[in-house]
């Protein structure tokens, strides 16, 4: 539903009432959340394939992979995983803590804001739901305008699943994104690019509220003169054009040994015409631009190099042809800013070296992709290269892993989620230390006269690493 301002500055009290009452933390009320929110999916499946194709032209194998089916993972994982995940840790105590028992336990920050992208509007705002839910949070969910059809769609449906007095929706544009960031939040999620990232950490400084930043960037692709060409083509071109390119760890630009750039060039073009056949505007399987602005902006980007395959654009349609380039002016916007489009500029280097120097000589990335049959090259450009995340002759799927943690470094993003990170991210790790008083020996306390600093040194230095404790809980209160 579209929030009122005056609705908006009464989201948080409510929320914080709701996790104040305790229910939240309770593993069941978890489970049973995670459980609603996976009928959700099944369910509305139809009616969400309905949304994305209208807002992204997105085809109903592509939406339901990379929208819909990575979700169900996520939550069938958390599901199984979240007992113990939530357990205390149990870490040792120094000899002059004992007798104790130290812990580290995970407990929920309280009522977070996720503030969710247009690209992929039902994965971006549902993947964090599941962490936040799961480390048993409130959860206030800023749905994006520019996918409206999702947004109306998701907007419906969260609160016929979820429970409402836990978790709230918002639609609207930036303005109401910007009266949420003014509210008391304990922890905010952002996904989105850097400029918009720098408001909500500077927003959340005035609060001292820790963020999560899920940023962008131009992610690199090297092709080593021993890749497999063809495999690389298709692997490169299927991660490039999903959902139009507009992904934020699609391959932003190609790096191939000067050798290789024809074969890896005609492998593109015939990949491409291999998924989407001769005019992709006819396939079902190939998607839109989001909006008139944005296929506006990539039309513009198309100067920066030489059309090989592509470059055909409509702006009654959206539609802007899967598009390799090469030639491409590395000064150009092309070069400099993020794509986020179907748009692949293929620059040839003389050797690993070259291409090492030219990403080391950039923003650190969100994802880099490495092609090479050799692991001792590949080895080498991910040991002198630093990137968010990384795959090594495939790309995009290390997101698909809900055991890896996914998220940038510098500015790309700060923070992590998927899996356990997820449930992590939205988790504060809190110390615990439980003393028995069957023993309090005098040493610790004033005056200190008498030899006591001796044997005050003697006590603390396990403190140093020396700890007679170990892993495995010391004596517990009262034993």
């Amino acid at each position: 539903m579209n929030r009122p301002e005056a609705a908006i500055s009464d989201l948080v009290a409510p929320l914080r009432a709701t996790f104040s009452s305790g229910r939240t933390r309770a593993l069941d009320w978890r489970r049973h959340q995670l459980e609603r929110l996976r009928a959700l999916l099944v369910n509305e499946e139809a009616a969400l394939l309905d949304a994305l194709r209208t807002d992204l032209g997105k085809g109903a194998a592509e939406a339901w992979m990379t929208e819909i089916g990575v979700v169900i993972a996520e939550v069938d994982h958390a599901r199984r995983n979240l007992k113990r995940w939530a357990r205390p840790e149990r870490v040792a105590s120094a000899l002059a803590q004992l007798p104790a028992r130290s812990a580290i336990e995970r407990v929920p920050f309280g009522v977070v804001l996720v503030l969710a992208p247009w690209n992929y509007p039902v994965n971006l705002v549902l993947a964090p739901l599941v962490g936040a839910l799961a480390a048993g949070n409130c959860v206030v969910l800023k749905l994006s305008e520019g996918a409206a059809a999702t947004a109306e769609s998701l907007a419906r449906l969260i609160p016929e699943y979820l429970d409402d007095e836990a978790v709230r929706v918002v639609t609207g544009g930036p303005e109401a994104a910007e009266r949420l960031l003014e509210l008391p939040f304990d922890l905010i999620f952002f996904t989105g690019g850097p400029t918009i990232g720098r408001r909500v950490m500077e927003a959340a400084a005035r609060r001292l509220t820790p963020v999560v930043l899920e940023l962008g960037g131009k992610s690199p692709c090297i092709v080593a003169d021993d890749a497999d060409v063809a495999v690389a083509a298709r692997r490169i071109a299927w991660g490039k054009f999903v959902n139009a390119g507009q992904t934020c760890v699609a391959p932003d630009y190609v790096l191939v040994e000067r050798a290789r750039e024809a074969a890896l060039l005609e492998a593109l073009e015939g990949a491409i015409r291999r998924f989407f056949g001769d005019d992709p505007r006819e396939s079902g399987d190939y998607g839109r631009i989001v909006d008139a602005r944005h296929h506006d902006r990539l039309v513009g980007l198309l100067a920066g190099g030489e059309v090989v395959c592509g470059g055909t654009h409509d702006a009654s349609s959206r539609y802007l042809a899967p598009t390799v380039l090469t030639g491409v002016d590395l000064e150009a916007p092309l070069m400099i800013d993020e794509i986020f489009g179907p748009i692949l500029p293929v620059v040839p280097v003389d050797g690993i070296d070259e291409a090492v120097g030219f990403i080391a000589d950039r923003p650190d990335p969100l994802a880099m992709y490495v092609f090479s049959r050799s692991s001792e090259t590949a080895r080498g450009v991910l040991d002198r290269t630093t990137s968010g995340g990384a795959c090594v002759n495939d790309v995009l799927m290390h997101l698909a892993n809900p055991r890896l943690p996914f998220g940038g470094v510098g500015a790309s993003g700060s923070g992590a989620y998927h899996g356990r990170s997820g449930f992590e991210a939205f988790s504060h790790r809190r110390s615990v230390l439980s003393r028995g008083t069957w023993i309090d020996p005098a040493v610790r306390y004033p005056p200190y006269g008498g030899g006591k600093l001796a044997l005050l040194k003697r006590l603390f230095m396990p403190f140093g690493g020396n700890s007679r404790g170990t892993d495995r809980a010391g004596p517990g209160p009262g034993r």
